[in-house]
């Protein structure tokens, strides 16, 4: 049996050890082992202690339970909520993630805790994996849900990703191999491997092809690194079974065909594409690859290196619409990232890494939660919304899984290597144990809050070799190096990596000066919407955290439809407009602006740093004259908020306790709360809010609502007494917080009547809910 180097296999990024029969492509630059990097000082090291804290207070029984009752097994552990309850069809997808999270931070800090957690869960599942042919299953099926959920996938029947689950399982399976070198995980691996076998000969091709319209994760990667493995052509015959034609054949043909798409659907399928490159050398898969990454990473990402809008791909024109509180998933980075690294190794170009930070520090690392550990599904770029993390014990969401590996390989592209020297790809401080060289690296950096960074040499004796620090592209000229401080001259250029060849001796070191500076990007398509970065650092405006909610949430989107709050503009009349911005601090990155932002100026800081408080990263930027029309505006609707109570016929103030007990109130689960002081209340999905309205004898009357400004794409509509009157349609193309919407009401739904019942009904899609109402009144023509 073939065995691959624990990082080849685990981590499937750089160069394989091939079986005889295949041919792979020559790698440019191999990966380090997770355990030969540890972390210094820094917030990447905080967030992995954090991470690995969560992980060692979750119980590996109560992610067990569904696999044990699935079998017929007993159970007593009471079963975590959210995605992992018990009747949610994606139940079992987090012990997967908790596998590799548990195996990949044991390699990250040798935490022997976590490895032994390994071990235990493994031998569990071995049971459940015995147990389940008297259950009913074929023999080699493991999973938390039975094995009919599969034949739903092949009938072309609703159900919820039942491949994505087996997936995480097989790939937890894989690391807790490569990482920790339980022989028993290879085992029932490989038995899936038998039983996924089954599975794809008892249908057609066309059925197959068929069924991967339901989401299948990582399919195709995890079957191709466990060909990697044992070298069994069988292997690769069934990761070749799980390419996706109608996704992979445009991107083959350089064409971008993702509008519409499922996001994080795709990008596991082109991981797998490039992973069948590596096996292969198939130069198909390769282009399909490197389309894809050019597409999604250079012209469908945000600021932060995220995409996507409500989890879907949408038209690269259409940025300006879709700038709201459900962008950006992070499982897509998670997986754009290692895609990146796929990339990175075929040629060890600069350009990968330049996107790869990107992401890295501004949706990475700023997905975490620095008071529990917890974890961003969706980042949020509404202007003056904020970050929702997961619940403890009660959402388990995609994210949560991808996020408890997120945290915990943090070291693996620091450095890497070739044949003649070493990758300084990333500014994180951390030591590297070298030992094919014996010597150890260590990188000691406060970036981004100070510019600098140093590299010690230590070892046993003199060696040679080409030290290869990265020039990046946001860094304004050359590098400053100083070797044993001696100024070396750089002939590198942004974008390239600085070479230092020669031969090294213990206690020699390198100090390299970036010049980062402060500059803009605009919103694609949109140069009227621009974020600002220093070097790669994505700067948000802090808005404080003034009627915030808590921010921790069982649903990911149960605060997405909180209204934001009154956010300032960039006014300038100049294209310099970014040098009115300074920073505060030479040790960190906090700025302020100056005579810039109305109506009044904010502080800025990294947006990894922004947590629990409202916050700005695409702003506005206005002319004097535009902004002064924008004023004007604000003033008049401010004025018509304040007049609405004395010149309606009847008007409730929604979300508040005695506007609405007067008005009869009945609603099911909504949601309140009170922005810039005005109160607001809106109704969940499938869900009603009913007032009753007094007409004092008059049926010539119109009905006034005033909705959040920035509310678009609810599905809810508006009846009186019992007959729809409206179906709002909502744009959020408004300024201020608020926006009037006037409907006519038909005259013999209000003839000989003192009062109607007004309601509020949202629809019962996922995607259903009612606008933020903050008003509603019966009004004269």
């Amino acid at each position: 049996m073939l065995r691959l180097p624990i990082a080849f296999v685990s981590l499937a990024i750089f160069a394989v050890r091939l079986p005889a029969a295949t041919v792979g492509p020559a790698m440019a630059a191999e990966p380090f082992d997770l355990s030969q990097v540890r972390l210094g000082s820094g917030p990447f090291r905080e967030a992995q202690e954090r991470d690995r804290a969560y992980l060692l207070r979750l119980e590996p029984d109560r992610l067990l339970h569904t696999f044990r009752l699935n079998v017929g097994l007993p159970s007593t552990a009471e079963p975590y909520g959210g995605w992992e309850s018990p009747g949610v069809e994606l139940r079992g997808h987090t012990l997967g993630h908790y596998l590799s999270a548990c195996a990949l931070m044991y390699r990250s800090t040798g935490d022997q805790e976590l490895r032994k957690r390994v071990g235990y869960i493994v031998a569990e599942l071995a049971k459940c994996q015995a147990a389940s042919p008297k259950a009913g299953f074929h023999e080699g099926y493991l999973s938390a849900f039975p094995e009919s959920f599969i034949d739903r996938v092949e009938a072309g029947q609703q159900v919820w990703a039942p491949w994505y689950t087996l997936h995480k399982i097989l790939a937890g399976l894989i690391d807790a191999y490569t990482l920790t070198d339980n022989t028993q995980a290879l085992g029932i691996a490989k038995s899936m491997a038998r039983w996924i076998g089954f599975r794809v000969d008892h249908i057609s091709k066309e059925q197959m092809q068929a069924s991967l319209e339901t989401e299948q994760g990582g399919m195709v990667e995890a079957l191709a690194n466990l060909y990697a493995i044992t070298g069994d052509p069988e292997h690769r015959r069934l990761a070749h079974a799980f390419d996706h034609a109608a996704v992979l054949d445009p991107l083959a043909q350089g064409r971008d065909a993702l509008d519409g798409l499922h996001a994080n659907t795709q990008i596991p399928k082109i991981i797998g594409a490039a992973r069948e490159f590596e096996l292969t050398g198939d130069e198909r898969y390769r282009k399909i690859a490197e389309t894809f990454w050019d597409r999604v990473a250079l012209h469908r990402s945000y600021v932060i290196g995220g995409h996507s809008d409500s989890e879907h791909f949408f038209p690269v024109d259409h940025f300006a619409e879709h700038v709201d509180p459900e962008t950006a998933e992070t499982c897509n980075t998670y997986n754009m990232l290692k895609l990146t690294r796929h990339l990175y190794s075929w040629d060890a170009q600069e350009r990968w890494m330049e996107f790869y930070e990107r992401a890295l520090y501004n949706h990475i690392l700023a997905s975490q939660d620095p008071a529990q550990g917890m974890f961003v599904y969706l980042m949020s770029l509404e202007p003056g919304h904020f970050k929702t993390y997961s619940t403890p014990e009660n959402s388990f969401w995609c994210c949560v899984g991808t996020g408890m590996e997120n945290h915990a390989k943090y070291g693996d592209t620091i450095f890497a290597h070739d044949a003649d020297g070493l990758f300084v790809n990333l500014f994180i401080p951390a030591e590297l144990n070298w030992s094919d060289r014996g010597l150890t690296i260590r990188q000691e950096t406060r970036f981004p809050d100070e510019a600098t960074t140093r590299l010690t040499i230590s070892g046993a004796k003199p060696v040679a070799f080409a030290l290869r620090i990265r020039h990046p592209q946001w860094s304004a000229g050359p590098l400053g190096l100083r070797v044993n401080g001696q100024s070396v001259a750089d002939p590198s250029a942004p974008g390239s990596y600085a070479e230092l060849k020669r031969e090294w001796h213990p206690g020699d070191h390198v100090e390299v000066t970036l010049s980062p500076v402060l500059h803009t990007e605009a919103l694609p398509g949109d140069t009227g919407e621009q974020a600002v970065l220093f070097g790669p650092i994505v700067l948000a405006g802090k808005l404080g955290s003034a009627d915030m909610p808590s921010p921790y949430e069982r649903d990911q989107l149960d605060l997405a439809h909180f209204p934001h709050a009154s956010v300032p503009a960039f006014v300038a009349g100049d294209p310099d407009w970014v040098n009115r911005i300074g920073r505060i601090s030479p040790h960190e990155l906090l700025f302020r602006t100056h005579g810039l932002a109305q109506p009044q100026d904010v502080l800025l800081a990294p947006f990894y740093q922004l947590q629990h408080e409202r916050y700005v990263v695409y702003w506005d930027v206005l002319t004097p004259s535009a902004w002064e029309d924008r004023a004007r505006k604000l003033s008049a609707l401010e004025a018509d908020w304040k007049a609405l109570p004395s010149t309606s016929v009847d008007f409730v103030a929604a979300g508040d306790a005695d506007s609405e007990s007067r008005h009869a109130t009945r609603a099911g689960r909504t949601e309140t709360g009170i922005v810039a002081g005005r109160s607001w209340r809106e109704a969940m999905k499938g869900e009603s809010i009913a007032y009753t309205l007094e007409t004092h004898g008059q049926s010539n009357l119109a009905l006034t609502c005033v909705y959040g400004a920035r509310d678009r794409a609810r599905k809810f509509g508006l009846w009186v007494d019992g007959t729809r009157v409206a179906t709002p349609t909502l744009t959020g193309e408004n300024i201020g917080d608020i926006v009037f919407e006037r409907y006519e009401i038909p005259p013999d739904l209000l003839n000989g009547k003192s009062s109607v019942n007004v309601k509020f009904q949202a629809n019962s899609t996922w995607d259903g809910a009612t606008a933020n109402i903050f008003a509603c009144a019966l009004v004269r023509p």
